[in-house]
């Protein structure tokens, strides 16, 4: 029986098993998770390694497709700047014929354009 002020011997006992049980299962979950991070990490590895990958393939295509577009620029430009000179040795040699053929294409650019 308990005496005012002492718990019963019982309780203590209860007490520890309870606590001795909580640090039982505490470690046994710790190393669960510590199990499943071990198996896990491999698979999270292989995925952060093929991110890295993709990302280096898009990185490349991405250079390859500016390279690309900045040497067809200067292309366009280039190819550009010859049609212009064409154009002003043209007039300049047929005043009255590159004249004719700027009235002409005015003509039919307004044709076309009132149509619509």
């Amino acid at each position: 029986m308990e005496t005012i002020g002492k718990p019963m011997s019982g309780t203590n006992e209860a007490i520890r098993t309870v606590g001795r049980t909580v640090d039982h299962t505490e470690g046994s979950v710790h190393q669960a998770i510590d199990k499943a991070a071990d198996v896990l990490r491999p698979a999270v590895d292989d995925i952060a390694a093929g991110a890295h990958l993709s990302v280096d393939r898009i990185a490349s295509a991405a250079t390859v497709a500016a390279e690309t577009v900045s040497a067809t620029a200067g292309q366009l430009l280039d190819t550009q700047s010859r049609f212009t000179e064409s154009c002003r040795v043209q007039v300049r040699e047929k005043p009255i014929t590159s004249l004719g053929i700027a009235v002409a294409v005015g003509f039919l650019l307004s044709l076309l354009l009132r149509r619509r």
